[in-house]
């Protein structure tokens, strides 16, 4: 006997096909996971397993060879067993201070790194007549159209970046430095090029 599957309504499919996905994606979660607490982190210098546990994981492929390893350090002792306890609690407390030396270290270098960059011709005065960059056109970019407005007027200079500006009418607002440059007003001097032919060529 044969038996037609009925046809399922479009608005049956809308519905369980994002359901299918969140399904299939949770499958993927414990390696994603996984993956994410054995991964080498730069800032810290070390992965998040190692500074919960103060020892490098073993992955799934190295279990079985390490049967031996796991009865030769379970088997021990209750005095030898403190004191290994013991010395582990204090490596993992040295473990987790490198951890954050490290972190400390990096975040001082990435944010002199940042300071770097924004540091090129940004020393601005009151007085000084800057450009103001538009940061929507690099969201909706229009064809031939300078992404730098003004003049404007420095009014305040802030600590920490922050400058306050004014435009033509005299409305003041406050922006990031880094989003001004100087603007270079004429007159320019004028310097006289001269023209230089060749000879056409002789035969």
């Amino acid at each position: 006997m044969h038996r037609s599957r009925r046809p399922e309504s479009p608005e049956y499919t809308a519905f369980a096909e994002p359901e299918r996905e969140f399904h299939s994606r949770l499958h993927k979660l414990d390696d994603a996971l996984w993956a994410f607490r054995t991964a080498y982190k730069t800032p810290t210098g070390s992965t998040p397993f190692r500074m919960i546990y103060g020892k490098a994981c073993h992955l799934p492929v190295e279990m079985e060879h390490r049967a031996y390893w796991a009865l030769k350090t379970l088997n021990l002792d209750m005095t030898t067993a403190k004191d290994l306890r013991f010395h582990q609690l204090h490596e993992l407390e040295e473990l987790r201070d490198h951890a954050y030396e490290h972190s400390h270290d990096y975040k001082a270098r990435t944010k002199a790194l940042h300071d770097r960059k924004l540091r090129g011709d940004k020393d601005f005065k009151c007085g000084d007549a800057v450009l103001l960059y538009n940061s929507r056109l690099r969201l909706f970019p229009g064809k031939l159209k300078s992404r730098w407005s003004g003049p404007y007027k420095v009014k305040e200079v802030f600590p920490y970046g922050t400058v306050e500006i004014e435009d033509k009418d005299g409305a003041a607002f406050k922006v990031n430095g880094h989003r001004l440059k100087h603007y270079m007003s004429g007159p320019f001097e004028k310097k006289v090029v001269e023209d230089v032919y060749l000879d056409p060529p002789t035969e």
